[in-house]
């Protein structure tokens, strides 16, 4: 146990940064001032000066964009837990590999399965959130189709429909991001297979890189403009 100590504490530490990243991104006063939630404000424009419109074609188009951005990292999701089951079996070669390397980084079969199992099931967790994420999209580009004519956008119904929209446009928005976030860290566990001191580090990394793109980006500038 106390050889695998280490291990442990990088893995919690790792668990531990993307829960408590995820939550103050979601559920804090902090996280409302995200590049995320400042872009869910412009998606309850874009509804409600669709309502205005009478041709709506564009944003059925930008809709079709937006489903197949997702579809495709769906996809991606398919083809790593792919990858990483075709690691799994070839637990042998890979520790052959890392065995002839200067340094030996190789870990016992046993922990190099435990990794490898790790990494596919954050790659499955990111493909249900995609898959999720697209078919909420599907839905509110069904809601797109539904929206009263312009004619009726001083009406409650109309109003209803505008918030029904938008809640579930940024319900699929918040779940496709939950997908991005999982490939980030799934990039920051990586440093695992090297050692769980690169793993410790690779985290810090991850962390910094994705809280500097939704608080201290020009992106996040130009939003807030």
């Amino acid at each position: 146990m106390r050889a695998y100590l280490v291990d442990i504490l990088a893995v919690g530490f790792f668990i531990l940064e993307w829960a408590v990243y995820a939550i103050t991104l979601e559920h804090t006063a902090y996280g409302r001032e995200s590049l995320s939630a400042r872009m869910n404000i412009y998606r309850e424009v874009w509804v409600r000066r669709m309502l205005d419109r009478e041709a709506r074609m564009v944003d059925m188009q930008i809709m079709a964009a937006l489903q197949n951005g997702t579809a495709f990292f769906a996809s991606t999701s398919l083809i790593a837990v792919g990858g990483g089951l075709a690691l799994l079996r070839s637990t042998n070669e890979a520790l052959a590999v890392l065995h002839a390397l200067p340094i030996d980084i190789s870990p016992s079969p046993a922990l190099w399965e435990i990794k490898c199992v790790g990494l596919i099931l954050i790659f499955v967790y990111a493909f249900f959130k995609f898959a999720w994420s697209y078919r909420l999209f599907n839905y509110v580009a069904i809601l797109f189709g539904a929206m009263p004519p312009a004619g009726q956008r001083d009406t409650v119904q109309a109003e209803a429909h505008v918030v029904r929209t938008t809640k579930l446009f940024q319900a699929a928005a918040r779940h496709f991001n939950r997908g991005q976030r999982a490939f980030f860290f799934a990039l920051g566990y990586l440093g695992w297979f090297v050692s769980p001191w690169a793993l410790l580090v690779s985290t810090a990394a991850v962390v910094i890189v994705t809280w500097r793109r939704q608080f201290a980006s020009n992106a996040w500038q130009a939003m807030g403009s």
